[in-house]
């Protein structure tokens, strides 16, 4: 059993990317980690270094996800925090994409971040602590030319973390959106980063043109994931850069992500500005008698 200082942490998709160095970076603070993984023989250095490994098809039925959540309650008696980092991008165009391509990613990105919370949301409920953090991306603030798809189930773990911490908070409950930029882990990588079988010459100026810049920011891109999991930890647990800190529901990573923000919310604040007399002419008359606050 763990002692009542250290922290227990379950963690989805820790074969790579974040999913793995995270589980390192955890380990070596002292926390406990259950590592979670398809493929269990893919985490044998991550078991060497302290870790316990569980089967976990995040895209598994809903009752299969359930039943691994009880195994992984039972490894130390608790779980107190739960990363969702399971996911990955099928890159083309929206039309290129096929419905089952786009099944797929969002059985992953999506339906298995809300089987897994929903699997677990009993014990951390009847506890009335524990924190959840899902891992997001800057494609959820803005979609793309070439990754709609992605970015649309990004979206979806931006809207379902907002939701989630409205109705968790009052119950001690913690919930938060990490969104990180481009960093320099193998999710561009062929194999990981996956493409649509179908190819339209229409697209190629457009979707196409993503493609080949994502392949020429393979390996280049400017986030450290060392440093950006270091972060990650710190706000998950409140603790160094977050200490003292109230954490935003949302939070990206990455001087890229910053500058992609800070561009959608300039152009959202220019949209209210120009329209806003279009934008709220549509209330009834008494309404608009009632005066500021009606709603």
């Amino acid at each position: 059993m763990s002692t009542a200082t250290e922290n227990v942490w379950l963690i989805t998709g820790t074969s790579s990317g974040f999913g793995r160095e995270l589980t390192l970076q955890v380990l070596a603070r002292g926390d406990k980690v259950i590592a979670t993984a398809r493929d269990t023989s893919k985490l044998s250095d991550l078991v060497s270094k302290g870790a316990h490994a569980l089967t976990l098809d995040v895209t598994s039925p809903p009752e299969q996800i359930q039943k691994v959540i009880g195994e992984a309650i039972a490894v130390y008696g608790r779980i107190d925090i739960l990363v969702n980092n399971a996911g990955y991008l099928i890159e083309g165009a929206v039309e290129e994409t096929s419905h089952e391509e786009t099944l797929r990613m969002w059985t992953t990105n999506v339906f298995g971040m809300l089987n897994v919370t929903n699997a677990l949301l009993p014990h951390l409920r009847s506890r009335r602590t524990g924190t959840i953090a899902n891992l997001g991306s800057i494609g959820g603030y803005a979609g793309m030319a070439g990754a709609g798809p992605y970015c649309v189930t990004k979206w979806a773990v931006a809207g379902y973390s907002e939701s989630l911490h409205a109705e968790l908070t009052p119950l001690g409950i913690t919930v938060i959106c990490i969104e990180p930029g481009y960093f320099r882990t193998d999710f561009l990588k062929p194999g990981n980063r996956q493409f649509t079988k179908n190819r339209i010459a229409d697209y190629d100026a457009t979707a196409g043109a993503v493609r080949d810049i994502l392949n020429q920011v393979d390996r280049n891109q400017p986030g450290d994931p060392v440093k950006g999991v270091k972060v990650m930890i710190d706000i998950i647990t409140k603790t160094g850069v977050a200490e003292g800190r109230e954490l935003p529901v949302r939070i990206t990573l990455g001087s890229d992500s910053f500058e992609w923000v800070r561009r959608q919310a300039e152009t959202n604040l220019k949209l209210l500005e120009d329209w806003g007399d279009v934008i709220k002419s549509t209330d009834h008359d008494d309404v608009k008698a009632q005066g500021p606050g009606a709603h």
